[in-house]
């Protein structure tokens, strides 16, 4: 058998590829997920907030002992169930102040009830820049695979997830449920601590202006670009380096110095994202494009919502 390695995928089927050769090999560290009362999910979908949230509930939670930026990766911290294996992680090692948190991508009826959940929603078109932004020239080689052919990778919502219509309606049935706090990214961003203060109270944590100014310090874009390298899959990355060869060098942030814009996107990819959304969410929720659901989750949260 040759010891060759994969490298960086070039078609949408190499990357099945290099996924399946690194989750080769045996997992001796690994022990799976195990609710337990007050966990809390941050499950936005890919490329819609998950990374900020993380970093929102890390900090809520070890700011009465000052935050802790002491981890090398924001998902060794609040873990990702859906990659442990293939990190060889143990998804029941002690965190670092409470409640436990966990990161995803699924909808509701594929996670464990009972718990707290985190998720904040964004435009269909932003998250598919976004997403091709994060994987070119990462798991793919740069520029090998068009915007137009990145459609089934968009579709798959990373590991674990589903794809994004079954998320949002997943998330949009349960906006108003006591157990969940489904903003819009963009309000997030633009009312952090108006979302620091309903994350707090969905958790149970107590907030004081101190740990708000922390919390709303350290979830700068600013902040996090100047420690991206804790917001970059560091863990993957190594296992991707080690098991196929792909640099663990290479640019995985999911910090970007500029958001992520939906004019980058090729006519035929916008038209076909629209009319998903047609058939399947306009139905459902009255609303005929991702503006109009916005404008109805964001005034839930009254007149300071923008």
């Amino acid at each position: 058998m040759s010891s060759e390695k994969i490298g960086r995928a070039r078609t949408i089927e190499g990357f099945g590829e290099v996924m399946g050769a690194a989750a080769q090999g045996e997992r001796p560290s690994h022990r799976p997920y195990s609710p337990q009362r007050g966990d809390t999910f941050i499950t936005s979908w890919a490329k819609s907030g998950t990374t900020l949230m993380q970093q929102m509930f890390h900090q809520l939670r070890t700011g009465a002992a000052g935050g802790d930026m002491e981890f090398d990766d924001i998902s060794r911290v609040v873990p990702w169930d859906d990659t442990a294996y293939l990190l060889d992680f143990d998804m029941e090692t002690e965190q670092a102040g409470t409640p436990r948190g966990f990161k995803s991508h699924r909808e509701y009826e594929r996670l464990p009830a009972g718990m707290r959940y985190v998720v904040t929603l964004r435009d269909p078109k932003e998250t598919f820049v976004s997403f091709y932004r994060f994987i070119n020239g990462w798991h793919l080689e740069r520029g090998a695979v068009s915007m137009e052919e990145f459609m089934p990778l968009w579709m798959g919502g990373g590991p674990g997830g589903c794809d994004y219509f079954t998320h949002l309606l997943s998330w949009y049935d349960r906006r108003h449920e006591p157990d969940s706090l489904v903003m819009t990214y963009r309000w997030a961003v633009k009312n952090k601590s108006a979302a620091i203060r309903a994350l707090a109270q969905l958790c149970e944590i107590n907030l004081t202006p101190e740990i708000e100014e922390l919390v709303m310090k350290r979830t700068t874009r600013e902040f996090m670009h100047e420690h991206k390298d804790k917001f970059d899959d560091g863990m993957i990355c190594r296992v991707l380096e080690e098991k196929c060869g792909i640099p663990a060098a290479s640019d995985s942030s999911k910090v970007q110095s500029s958001g992520s814009s939906a004019d980058a996107l090729p006519a035929s990819v916008a038209d076909a994202i629209d009319a998903m959304w047609a058939e399947r969410l306009l139905p459902v929720t009255g609303h005929a494009d991702f503006v109009s659901l916005a404008a109805e989750v964001d005034a839930a949260f009254g007149s300071s919502r923008a």
